[in-house]
């Protein structure tokens, strides 16, 4: 008789829950069609109240495709709005993220830089230059957006750490939209910047960027520490923590000058270990360590992406030109791109499955590189696709060779 009311029980907390899925899904559909944030609010309190993380990393937020930038702006605010204050705290003993040197405990610390650069310089100084554009205050703006270029590393070690762990675990919408608002704050930071570098008395259109700015950050700090962070914590695992936090130095920081070393209460990974085991190949054998020195020397980057997407390796040499991080290993490589140029790489992947193309180059200023980026397709003896092969290298040394040097010289 006890396991028919349990199983009931059960029945009925999932229909519940399957409930209040069906009631965010419509709140949502309702935002995106335009219906004003305090009505959908109203109805939100009477029919939800509070929702937890484990439902908002349920909800599917739609197909966003088709939705100019400014919807998308507007559409993430109201979500924002919507949750501020009805977000359930997730009770838990043991609090690593208050741990010197753990993964969100950095984060929250960039954060807390992050508004005291907006609240103590980026305020003060827009509120200086809307009375007057003078040199000295547009100097004071530029100074300031120079250091919230910063940024971009709290944001990468977001998306290339954070982000691969939680889509192992099926929970993908802040992969997508997050980063989409990531992108609008790099953009408007960068184009104030340029605007103030090459300042022609567009004064209204440097206070938009910038209000933009200072307003997106703070609901950025908001979705972090009230959403994605405890829904992280709920998620991943120790091991994982550790793994992310070894891999961070690779990015680096944001406003900050140094980070404590993260000591959890366990035996240390073994990140050096690897197999002794012996490759042969058709011009020769190798061992997996001298397999892997060999391509770690390499004056190149290379990584290798499968047949259906995901990356399989990548080199680490002493100098990378982009950063990568083994999270992104067995990840899609649509993912470990901008939303906004994840339709290039589909594109070009396209090409080479299809057999239309077997190489394809880009090369690029990127800061004081010249970097020449190569893509192969990748087939077998029997002309099969089975992967792409990215390499990448910084050919300004080469441009800048002259004459001859002989081995004998």
């Amino acid at each position: 008789m006890s396991e028919i009311i349990n199983n009931r029980e059960t029945q009925f907390n999932n229909n519940q829950a399957d409930k209040r899925q069906e009631i965010l899904k419509r709140i949502f559909t309702d935002l995106k069609k335009g219906k004003r944030v305090e009505e959908v609010k109203a109805y939100f309190d009477k029919e939800i109240g509070t929702v937890t993380i484990e439902e908002i990393a349920q909800l599917q937020h739609g197909n966003m495709d088709g939705i100019s930038k400014e919807e998308m702006k507007s559409l993430y605010n109201k979500h924002t709005e919507l949750f501020k204050g009805s977000i359930k705290e997730v009770n838990r003993l043991i609090r690593p993220d208050e741990q010197p040197g753990h993964p969100v405990h950095t984060f929250k610390l960039e954060n807390r830089a992050l508004e005291n650069l907006r609240d103590s310089r980026l305020q003060p100084h827009l509120d200086k230059f809307k009375e007057e554009d003078s040199s000295e205050n547009i100097y004071n703006l530029l100074d300031d957006c120079n250091l919230l270029l910063d940024i971009d590393k709290h944001f990468s070690r977001k998306e290339n750490l954070i982000f691969p762990y939680l889509e192992n675990y099926g929970i993908y919408g802040p992969t997508t939209h997050m980063w989409k608002i990531d992108d609008f704050i790099r953009d408007s930071i960068k184009e104030a910047r340029n605007r103030l570098m090459n300042y022609q008395g567009e004064k209204e259109a440097v206070i938009d960027e910038i209000q933009f700015v200072i307003l997106e950050v703070g609901n950025m700090i908001y979705r972090e520490e009230n959403i994605l962070f405890p829904m992280a914590l709920q998620n991943l695992t120790e091991d994982e923590w550790v793994k992310i936090a070894h891999e961070s130095d690779e990015i680096g920081f944001c406003l900050l000058d140094s980070v404590e070393e993260w000591k959890p209460d366990r035996n240390p990974l073994d990140r050096n270990s690897i197999s002794e085991g012996y490759i042969k190949m058709e011009t020769g054998i190798l061992s997996l360590k001298q397999l892997e020195l060999i391509l770690n020397h390499l004056p190149v980057d290379i990584t290798f992406i499968d047949k259906d997407d995901v990356v399989r390796y990548f080199s680490h040499g002493k100098e990378r030109i982009f950063a990568r991080t083994k999270a992104v290993i067995g990840r899609t490589v649509q993912n470990c791109h901008p939303p906004r140029s994840v339709h290039v790489v589909e594109e070009l992947l396209e090409d080479f499955k299809s057999g239309r193309k077997d190489v394809e180059d880009f090369w690029i200023k990127f800061r004081d590189k010249y970097v020449y980026i190569r893509y192969f397709a990748v087939r077998d003896e029997n002309e099969e696709y089975i992967g792409t092969l990215e390499f990448t290298q910084n050919i300004a040394p080469i441009q800048a060779l002259e004459g001859e040097k002989r081995i004998l010289s």
